[in-house]
């Protein structure tokens, strides 16, 4: 399966590889070679944690690229008066009339407890390439499923401040 994702993604990803291999590898090492030369590496703790942190960086190394060379590329272009990607949404709930603000962003950034969420969940998937006004349907599962109006849309210009899920 391919994870679907944006320009800007694989530009962050990026960014995080050079941040590893430029910053993080070079003083991993420096850490494991003076843990080393503290002697009896069998019960030397610092020795093991510093090779556990070096080999957690060349790890998420090789999944960012792994995610980059397997992505599908989306296109973040939407129409002026629509939900697209990287949208900030404003809706309203039908059965109890409160609202919620949420940004649809591909699913290596979704999380909800920061009000972002993917463009494949059920509320991303209603919510693109609707219009302010409009009333959708979220449908959950075969039986639960509720309505929203979409009070708001906001395109947003730079996502710069956006974290990576678990980067």
């Amino acid at each position: 399966m391919h994870n679907e994702l944006t320009q800007s993604d694989i530009k962050k990803m990026e960014e995080e590889i050079e941040y590893r291999r430029l910053v993080e590898r070079p003083k991993l090492l420096e850490e494991v070679k003076t843990a080393r030369a503290h002697g009896d590496l069998s019960e030397n703790f610092e020795y093991h944690a510093a090779k556990r942190e070096k080999n957690k960086n060349e790890s998420r190394i090789r999944y960012l690229e792994r995610m980059i060379r397997t992505a599908q590329i989306i296109s973040e272009d939407s129409r002026e008066d629509e939900v697209g990607l990287n949208n900030t949404v404003t809706v309203r709930f039908a059965d109890d009339g409160t609202q919620e603000t949420y940004r649809i962003v591909t699913t290596v950034r979704g999380n909800s407890l920061e009000g972002l969420i993917s463009n494949v969940s059920p509320m991303g998937k209603a919510l693109l390439g609707h219009k302010e006004g409009e009333s959708v349907h979220v449908q959950v599962n075969e039986k639960v499923g509720y309505d929203v109006e979409i009070v708001k849309i906001e395109k947003t210009a730079d996502d710069s401040q956006d974290k990576l899920r678990g980067f």
